[in-house]
């Protein structure tokens, strides 16, 4: 697995040849994490170099073609063969973004992975900011921003938040569509009625999120850091009154937004009503701990969204009947 990024700091294109020196393909001097370059000074008590040592250590960021618009790619290769023998993440990444280093511990395996799948290393800050948007498709936005803003990579290289996840046309009528987490058992009030979370690493949702909520968000992490609990629920209780929750998924933490949902053409009986609790129950046997596709129609009086709920490709309105 290690071999691409072997190559990247031998400087070994797997051609052989080349003498016997191999110098480090990256002098790290762009961040704050990596200890400076050591002084070409040489002390007066200090050996003499051969001159092909000395010439080659003129060039500041390397000799095999590391350039400073190309630094943070062979840093990301450092960090990335670091993890693969060690586990760790970068010091100083915790500046940029707010998840904990367990999250950033997946991210930078996703990225490994990435990286090791490719048959050569990224070339350009553009090309490496595309291989770390694919390998973490599924985090926020502003946290992929970190990640890049850390190497110095381009956020111009993102995709924009959009057209890939929405359909090219919806069934008229239809406002938007929610792809929601996993709706939970307690989360479904009676037969026609539920709250859904869809994640905010959703597009559609990204750039919605207020700059608030994304402060609250980022104190909570430095807070439960810190310990101090009692600052971190009372954040959480904020981000639930802007209607957002932190939601444990897997071995990392997701922020989503709330909705109230409604099921359009469906008007179950209230659970005090005969056969109530059995259309709740039926409910929640059709996507109880299942993600749904709303498309959502209306708004009605009561702030619900109103709309067609799918699970599983299955139209539930029609199972539900």
């Amino acid at each position: 697995m290690g071999n691409i990024l072997l190559r990247c700091f031998t400087g070994d294109d797997g051609g052989g040849g080349g003498g016997g020196d191999h110098y480090p393909y990256y002098y790290p001097a762009s961040r704050p994490h990596y200890q400076q370059p050591q002084s070409y000074d040489q002390p007066a008590s200090a050996s003499p170099l051969p001159q092909h040592r000395r010439q080659q250590q003129q060039q500041p960021l390397g000799p095999h073609g590391v350039t400073p618009a190309t630094i943070g790619v062979s840093a990301l290769a450092r960090d990335l063969l670091n993890f693969q023998s060690t586990s760790m993440v970068p010091e100083g990444l915790s500046q940029h973004v707010g998840s904990s280093k367990k999250a950033q511990v997946k991210w930078y395996r996703n990225m490994l992975e990435a990286y090791s799948n490719r048959t050569s290393p990224p070339k350009t800050p553009a090309d490496a900011a595309q291989l770390i948007a694919r390998a973490l498709n599924m985090i926020q936005r502003t946290e992929l921003e970190g990640i890049l803003e850390f190497y110095n990579f381009p956020v111009s290289s993102l995709p924009t938040a959009s057209s890939k996840h929405q359909p090219s046309s919806l069934p008229e009528g239809v406002q938007f569509v929610l792809n929601t987490l996993p709706v939970y058992d307690k989360c479904i009030g009676d037969g026609d009625g539920f709250t859904a979370y869809v994640s905010t690493t959703d597009p559609s949702e990204s750039a919605k999120v207020p700059l608030e909520v994304h402060e609250m968000v980022i104190e909570r992490t430095q807070a439960r850091k810190c310990r101090d609990y009692h600052r971190a629920n009372a954040l959480q209780s904020s981000l639930h009154k802007a209607g957002y929750k932190i939601i444990s998924s897997s071995d990392e933490e997701v922020l989503a937004r709330k909705y109230r949902i409604r099921m359009r053409g469906i008007d179950a009986p209230e659970l005090s009503m005969p056969y109530g609790k059995e259309s709740q129950n039926a409910l929640v046997k059709l996507i109880g701990g299942k993600s749904t596709r709303i498309y959502v129609y209306d708004q009605d009086q009561f702030g619900r969204y109103v709309g067609d709920i799918y699970c599983n490709s299955v139209f539930i309105q029609v199972e539900h009947i």
